[in-house]
């Protein structure tokens, strides 16, 4: 069976289509094309900037900005590098963009999971009968001095429960965030379809803040699931798979 689900690259027009529903634009942290103008609006207005490929995937291509006294550090992977003015950080991040698309974003301070930085994947999938459903969270816990919490870019997989007991939350919490989750997930699954019909899955990648807050920092039109496959109890990964199938995904 062939795949069967509309996938769509940019994240600013997913992002744009996020900001068209009110009850959903809170979840969405500032975000800009890069220039030159606007990079100088967002390190005005947040001491961290994340600059991201507009049509990027795993993680890659990923540089985190932050204002640092008499200028600016970024860092690419674990590698930092320090600007004394703005026009020598905008002429590296313009290199570095080699003409392609990119986004600027407000730099979201990860919640931590027994120290490491963390953020979760909320895996919603489009059922036989047309309702969307949350099939999955799961968590990408980032490895130590990286930008990224993405698999592929060192990270590491773990349990929605595991991972929230890990950064302090108590069992009453955990359900509460994780039903919040579950209801943005459907949400977002709803708003997507209205823009572009034959979407049978998404995964939202939602940062939770020091506050408990979540912010959706972007969402995927085909969303990789594979690394569960890997963990000692695969319930997750044969769920999400169970539903993948009826739209000709397997893995």
């Amino acid at each position: 069976m062939k795949y069967k689900s509309s996938t769509l690259k940019s994240k600013w027009i997913k992002n744009s289509w996020l900001l068209k529903q009110p009850d959903l634009r809170r979840y969405v942290p500032k975000t800009m094309l890069f220039n030159r103008k606007n990079l100088a609006t967002m390190l005005s207005m947040f001491s961290t900037v994340f600059f991201k490929p507009t049509g990027g995937t795993g993680g890659a291509n990923i540089i985190r900005i932050k204002k640092k006294t008499g200028g600016y550090q970024i860092q690419y992977n674990t590698v930092k590098t320090y600007y004394s003015t703005m026009d020598g950080l905008y002429q590296k991040l313009k290199r570095f963009s080699n003409q392609r698309s990119f986004l600027l974003q407000k730099g979201i301070h990860l919640a931590r999971t027994n120290g490491n930085p963390f953020d979760l994947r909320v895996m919603v999938q489009k059922t036989n009968n047309g309702n969307w459903k949350s099939t999955a969270i799961f968590a990408k816990i980032g490895s130590p001095g990286k930008v990224a919490t993405n698999y592929n870019q060192g990270g590491k997989i773990g349990f929605l429960h595991g991972t929230l007991s890990g950064a302090g939350y108590g069992q009453a919490s955990i359900g509460q965030m994780e039903q919040k989750l579950l209801k943005l997930g459907v949400s977002v699954g709803r708003n997507f379809e209205r823009h572009l019909k034959g979407m049978r899955e998404i995964g939202l990648d939602v940062a939770l803040d020091s506050e408990r807050k979540p912010w959706i920092l972007e969402v995927n039109t085909r969303p990789q699931f594979y690394p569960l496959k890997n963990m000692k109890n695969k319930a997750l990964y044969r769920r999400i798979v169970s539903y993948a199938k009826q739209y000709g995904r397997y893995k």
